[in-house]
Formats: structure tokens, sequence, C-alpha cells
């Protein structure tokens, strides 16, 4: 009981101490005329650390020092296009086919600072979890759709360049413009992804709307402390992030570490995907460059190509990809992709 009641006492000590330290940190960090915290600025949020933990390292959640040297060095050699052979492939992608060469590319090359395996941090392994029954289904009908290409409705956003890649929300790494700018108001916040030039204008409100459903889903903003929290619901459509339903809500949180870093935490929901919500933390650090226009127009003239192309191989007996006929598959889509 003695020991007890003098950790308590120790405790209290402590955060009288230190409590005033934490606010004279906070305060150090520039607020704007609204007496917000300012987050303004332009970010990259890069890293080669994945989003779900490789199943190699399913029982690591951290990397010493050495380690995550090494396995930095092993990533890079093994996502680097101009060392993949175009008849092996390599990275995810399909054998023979290569986008790009190693000079477009931007996904970073050294792990997030504190050396986990994962940016997922909840659930514990690091993984999204597996869709249940209503996510596969729905999955199913978006991949039959996919396969069958009928039209432009039938192929994915990210081809007809309306929304995707790592433009969120949530905001996820992938291989290049990992980009975005933070603009506040007295009322609203504004996010400028470089991927697809997608702006998010997002209000200091309390309540949703639901007059006009958006692609990236309708945002608002809050404060916690110095914590911006955004939370985005009502999707347009239930071809987002990896499957995301109509009933998926995303929340978002924004705290300054230091002068150059914003933390970055996302929590995703959605009962028609996943029986569980799934969250994921990282560092968005400043850029030394602006946000460039993402000209993907060329994707709304390519669309031609890929739906002639598809007719094509069906005139030829296959299917639009060129397998062998079947009435059921897979194209293998940023959308589509599984955990």
């Amino acid at each position: 009981m003695i020991n007890r009641a003098l950790s308590k006492l120790s405790l209290a000590i402590v955060t009288v101490l230190v409590a005033p330290l934490l606010s004279a940190q906070s305060a150090d960090f520039p607020r704007t005329e609204h007496g917000q915290p300012d987050l303004q600025g332009t970010y990259t949020f890069r890293t080669i650390t994945p989003l779900n933990r490789p199943r190699e390292l399913e029982n690591k959640a951290t990397l010493t020092a050495e380690e995550a040297a090494e396995w930095e060095a092993y990533e890079n050699q093994r996502q680097n296009r101009d060392l993949i052979i175009d008849t092996v492939g390599g990275a995810g992608y399909p054998p023979g086919v290569i986008s790009y060469n190693e000079f477009w590319y931007e996904r970073g090359i050294q792990t997030i600072a504190d050396r986990r395996t994962s940016l997922i941090y909840d659930p514990p392994n690091g993984r999204a979890p597996t869709a249940n029954a209503a996510g596969r289904e729905r999955r199913a009908v978006y991949r039959q759709m996919v396969f069958e290409s009928a039209g432009p409705e039938g192929r994915t956003t990210v081809d007809r360049c309306l929304t995707g890649f790592v433009g969120g929300p949530p905001m996820i790494p992938g291989s290049y413009n990992n980009n975005m700018q933070l603009v506040q108001t007295k009322d609203h916040i504004m996010i400028l992804n470089e991927m697809v030039h997608t702006a998010r204008i997002i209000r200091l409100d309390s309540e949703h709307h639901t007059k006009q459903l958006k692609w990236e889903g309708d945002s608002i903003a809050y404060w916690e402390g110095d914590t911006l929290v955004v939370h985005t619901q009502n999707y347009y459509h239930d071809y987002n992030l990896r499957g995301m339903s109509r009933e998926a809500q995303v929340t978002e949180r924004f705290t300054r570490i230091n002068a150059e870093t914003l933390e970055y935490d996302f929590t995703v929901e959605d009962p028609l995907s996943w029986d569980e919500s799934w969250s994921a933390k990282l560092p968005m650090r400043i850029g030394a460059d602006p946000v460039y226009e993402y000209a993907c127009h060329e994707g709304n003239h390519g669309l031609i190509g890929i739906l002639a192309g598809w007719r094509r191989y069906e005139s030829m007996g296959m299917n639009g990809d060129g397998s062998p006929l079947s009435s059921t598959g897979t194209v293998q889509t940023e959308e589509n992709e599984e955990n």
C-alpha cells in the first residue's frame, strides 16, 4: 500500500513538472490568426514501409536499425524497375508489363523513423482484416464488371482519371506522387493531393451533407486540442479503396510533432467490408517542392485504346486481356487489390 501511494505521489509530481513543458512545446508551434495550430504546408508522405506487414515478418512489429538497413536495401533492389527482366516481371506487376522505368518512381527509399514493419498498427498483426462476406461479394461483382469492360463505366476510376491512387481518404503511400498541400481558413481546410490533382474542401462543421455524394466522400473537420480531426462518410461509389462500400467511414488525425513533420493517423470502419476497423499512421514531412499539376487526361484518351483492345481480343476468341476464353476472370486493379 505504501509503495502504491508513493507511486501515485511520484506520478502527480511528474505530471506537475512535465505539463508546463508540454504546454511550452505546443506553444512553440505557430498558430493561425484564428488561434488554430498552423498545419499549413506542402508535405510528402512517401516511405518504403508497406501498409500491410509482409507475411515473412508476421511476428515482428519493428526492426532493429541493422535489420531496417538490410530490408531497405533488399526492397529498393526488388522494386527497382530498371533491374526487372520484362519476361519475369516483379514488384507486383504481371510478367512482361513494365509500366515505367525507375526514373518515374517516388516510392521512398527508407522505412519510417520508428522502423515499424507496417503502417497499420491495429489490428496488432499489422494487416488489414480479411474482407467479410458482404465485402467479398461486392468485390466479386466489381471484378466481373471490370473483366467484361462493356464500356467506360466498366473500367476502373483510375483508368478514367476520376479518383483513386494515393489521394484517399485515407492517404496511403504509393509508387509516386506522394505529395499533398494543406491550407487553412477560419471555416475550412483544403487538402490538395498531387495524385489526380484532387482538392478536398473540408468544412469545420458538425454535420455531414448528403444532398450530393462525392467520389472522395463528404468530409467535416474539428479540433481535439491541437489535433485536427477529419471525418469522412457518404462515398459516391462502391469501388473505393480496397473495395470500401458506401457505408465506409474514415477518421483522419493530423498532429504537428515538430516544425518539419505532421503525424497522420487514420482509422477505417466499414461493416460491409470488414468485421472490425483498422488503423494506420505515418509521418508527413515538409516537402522541398510544390505540388505539381497531375495531368491525368492521357488516361481518358487511353481508355479508347483499352476498350478497343478488349474488343479485339474478344473477336479473336479470347478474354479481353488476351487470356484463354472464359466467362469469369480477374483483372487486377488498384481498387480491387486484396490484402
